[in-house]
């Protein structure tokens, strides 16, 4: 597989297929799921990064169990827009991860999803670090795959 940018991306996903977004993180990979008109983003069970082969069969299982058509990975680009070794790993990962799963995919640059997902769950919800540690993995994934969904609309 390849990777494609977002609108084509989009453009060729099956008709009410929904997309995967994903987070890949050193610990975990952060997952959200459109709904399948692509307007929405909502938080997915995150998983434990292990071995691409291992984390690949797992997306291959969501991606049935929920209609997956395409996969959305965030890029973690440098504050100057340019691809250090963060992004060059991602990239890497998000190509080898199509190619294991069969999955189509696109890179979406997700600078600065995270801390606007903490500062999200500090002021609105009022959350410890401990319980926004198992939260905004996914909750990341969704920021990014929404900016997404909205970008190519």
């Amino acid at each position: 597989m390849t990777l494609f940018n977002m609108a084509d991306l989009r453009a060729a996903l099956p008709r009410h297929a929904r997309l995967l977004g994903l987070d890949p993180g050193a610990k975990t990979i952060g997952l959200a799921l459109s709904d399948v008109t692509l307007l929405l983003a909502s938080p997915y069970p995150a998983l434990k990064r292990d071995k691409l082969t291992k984390n690949a069969a797992e997306i291959v299982s969501i991606a049935r169990k929920e209609g997956v058509g395409g996969l959305v990975v965030g890029l973690p680009l440098s504050m100057d827009g340019t691809m250090g070794p963060a992004a060059q790993s991602a990239s890497d990962w998000a190509l080898a991860l199509t190619e294991a799963t069969g999955l189509p995919g696109a890179l979406w640059d997700e600078r600065l999803s995270s801390a606007a997902v903490n500062r999200m769950m500090i002021q609105e919800a009022d959350l410890t670090r401990k319980k926004r540690a198992g939260a905004v993995d996914s909750a990341a994934a969704a920021y990014i795959l929404q900016a997404a969904l909205d970008a190519s609309r």
